[in-house]
């Protein structure tokens, strides 16, 4: 089925959305779906507990996906981000998730979106991933942020942020001693790589595992 074509038409998005929760939930079975293999990292130290996970900047539930190994192995959680189009691909194929459309930050504020598509992993608020990219035809929309303690309330176990370039601010934003996941999967940049790992350790994380432009930190015990 055309993705790009359904995506274009309300009533043939809903039909692609029946037919893809479908094809989720009797189909696709892989041994991996993360673009590096981090979900094979996380669910070797997770084992066979079943836990909650958080996954801002969640994008899509199977493609590039660090949670779908663990939603597969039962697990359930909560989904974020500021796309309408991957939240409802999220509410197609992972009905007992909780699956929030917001954009994260720090504060509350108004920002600028930028959107290579309405489904693309190259959509940001940073201009700068934009013209990283290349991208020529973009759309630009504002919206209000969030704060990650007024969508989140309950404590978790594995943590997920893939935010094109605001995971350092994201990170920075969660009360980690309130919330302490056992394992955080992160991306990082030549920017903040540093910044992550220097204030994660200030909460007792440990880099765990390095998978491209992914860092694993585990929380000591």
């Amino acid at each position: 089925m055309n993705k790009n074509l359904f995506l274009k038409s309300e009533i043939l998005f809903k039909i692609y959305l029946l037919y893809y929760g479908l094809k989720y939930k009797y189909f696709i079975n892989k041994k991996t779906y993360s673009q590096f293999g981090e979900d094979l990292v996380i669910t070797k130290f997770f084992g066979n507990f079943i836990g909650k996970y958080v996954d801002i900047g969640c994008y899509h539930p199977v493609k590039y996906s660090n949670t779908a190994l663990l939603h597969k192995k039962n697990w359930i959680g909560t989904n974020i981000d500021f796309s309408q189009t991957s939240i409802q691909l999220f509410n197609s194929c992972r009905k007992k998730d909780i699956n929030i459309k917001a954009c994260l930050s720090d504060k509350k504020e108004t920002v600028t979106l930028y959107l290579d598509s309405k489904l693309s992993p190259l959509n940001s608020v940073n201009k700068e991933n934009i013209e990283k990219f290349k991208i020529k035809k973009f759309t630009k929309v504002e919206v209000e942020t969030n704060i990650f303690s007024e969508l989140v309330k309950e404590n978790f176990d594995f943590l997920n942020i893939d935010c094109e370039g605001s995971d350092y601010k994201i990170i920075k934003s969660i009360d980690l001693k309130k919330y302490t996941p056992k394992l955080i999967c992160i991306e990082v940049n030549s920017e903040n790589e540093f910044l992550i790992y220097n204030y994660l350790k200030l909460f007792d994380y440990e880099l765990f595992e390095k998978k491209s432009l992914t860092r694993i930190y585990k929380k000591k015990t």
